[in-house]
């Protein structure tokens, strides 16, 4: 008994077996279906790798923020070191018990190559007071270490007149609070995020190494 049955595959859409170049081009398109898949499907995982090998890096480097406790730092020592330097004597409060600092150094050939002897001080309440002492600064480093925030006023303190810059209102700012001034070759600025009472401790405490006499604190 003879099979009359026609040759090739049937195709529901054409309703008669396929011809060889018709099939010749359905496995050509399906083959290039197939490889666009797989092409996406790569960048996909490869997608994913590359974020998971971010992610990686991000949890593994140390991060050191301004307000950071960390290690504490002997910054009377390293200001010891630095002695001679520069054109005035490296700043060295003494603070009382509960004070502490994260980092102490001779920043030299910064921008518009100014020297600044940084002190990263931590408040008892844990909160950031930045002491920078910039050499033969110009307005725009004092912009800079402000955060670009506005004087608002000025303040006495032991016989040292600062410029107060009060940022409080942003309480998401690097620099809430800020005060500045200038003694012989030096600009020196107070910034951060502790309470005002804070920057008050550190300003008195820096009042005889700016030439100011001993009072008895009292803020005039």
């Amino acid at each position: 008994m003879s099979d009359n049955r026609p040759a090739g595959r049937v195709v529901a859409e054409l309703g008669r077996p396929e011809t060889p170049a018709e099939t010749a081009a359905r496995k050509a398109e399906s083959s290039r279906l197939h490889r666009q898949r797989q092409t996406v499907n790569n960048l996909v995982y490869s997608l994913i790798a590359t974020l998971g090998i971010v992610l990686v890096i991000v949890l593994l480097v140390p991060r050191n923020s301004p307000g950071t406790v960390g290690k504490p730092v002997d910054w009377k020592s390293v200001a010891a070191q630095g002695t001679g330097t520069e054109p005035d004597s490296l700043l060295s409060p003494d603070l009382p018990k509960g004070w502490s600092a994260n980092a102490a150094e001779l920043r030299t050939g910064g921008a518009a190559d100014i020297d600044d002897w940084h002190i990263g001080f931590i408040a008892p309440d844990k909160q950031y007071v930045g002491l920078d002492q910039g050499f033969k600064a110009d307005d725009t480093w004092v912009v800079t270490e402000v955060d670009s925030i506005r004087a608002t006023g000025s303040q006495t303190i032991d016989g040292v007149k600062w410029v107060v810059y009060d940022n409080r209102a942003d309480s998401s700012a690097n620099v809430t609070y800020a005060l500045v001034t200038t003694h012989g070759s030096s600009t020196v600025v107070l910034a951060g995020t502790a309470a005002p009472k804070y920057f008050d401790t550190v300003a008195r405490a820096l009042s005889p190494q700016l030439g100011a006499p001993q009072s008895d604190g009292s803020t005039n």
